[in-house]
């Protein structure tokens, strides 16, 4: 079990030493643990987009990989400490839905951190992500059984929000997942679900824009022009040319979409 691979995904930023904690904590317990920053710029507080971001990037590592996500708002209050296991992969987290897309891929199964020998000592109130987080997965690391943590649970907690809402026949509004460094907005529209964008008009309503255009790439349009593209992650994404559709739009992560097609 040496040489295990830990992802991190945190709201904590970079200038602060948190982090840095956590990957000393995970130095200490399992030393030989291979360790990999997928972001540490998830907004605040931001459980949704932490939920979307995990499950873009986890399917990319191997087997066995353990992925630790802190979006935490809730730290030091009553929602459980998780870890989940699902696709040959173990995740560690709050339970508060960050892990709701993970979850709803497939099988599955979640367990309560709830063994207090696998934490560090001293709990904080606050720190969570190194007292508890950190050494969870660093026990995963060395081999430590999920079934050393704590029970088996059926009710982990899932945002309603992931999945857009149907509003009128042909017709759904969802929310805006992410906005990524370039201003694009990424929607929960995943295009499996909606093939029929490729091959019928289609009208996507953000702001106060309505939107008719799918291009093929971002620079298939006229600088600045909003289109609509299928973005890496299969979903959606509001995009314009060069420019950030963000601040065009005056929009970002959490707004409301609408998405109508014509199926006539």
């Amino acid at each position: 079990m040496s040489n295990r691979l830990i992802t991190l995904t945190t709201d904590f930023g970079t200038s602060d030493y948190f982090v840095g904690a956590m990957k000393g904590v995970i130095a200490t317990i399992a030393p030989t643990a291979r360790v990999v920053d997928i972001t540490h710029e998830i907004t605040p507080y931001n459980i949704l987009e932490g939920a979307f971001v995990i499950a873009q990037a986890a399917p990319y590592f191997p087997k066995g990989t353990i992925h630790l996500i802190v979006v935490d708002p809730g730290v030091g209050g009553e929602r459980r400490a998780i870890v989940g296991e699902t696709g040959g992969h173990f995740f560690v987290a709050p339970d508060n839905g960050v892990l709701s897309m993970v979850l709803a891929r497939g099988p599955h199964k979640v367990r309560t951190i709830s063994n207090t020998k696998l934490a560090l000592k001293d709990v904080s109130r606050t720190f969570h992500g190194r007292d508890i987080f950190a050494p969870a997965a660093a026990h995963l690391a060395r081999g430590v059984k999920p079934a050393q943590f704590g029970k088996l649970i059926q009710d982990a907690v899932r945002i309603e929000a992931m999945e857009p809402t149907e509003i009128a026949p042909n017709a759904w509004r969802g929310i805006i997942l992410k906005t990524d460094h370039f201003g694009n907005l990424i929607t929960n529209f995943h295009i499996d679900e909606y093939f029929a964008v490729k091959t019928n008009p289609f009208v996507v309503r953000v702001g106060s824009a309505e939107i008719r255009r799918l291009a093929l790439t971002f620079s298939d349009t006229e600088r600045g022009e909003l289109a609509v593209v299928v973005g890496s992650s299969g979903y959606l994404e509001i995009t314009a040319n060069q420019a950030s559709a963000a601040q065009e739009l005056g929009c970002g992560l959490g707004a409301p979409v609408e998405l109508e097609i014509d199926t006539r």
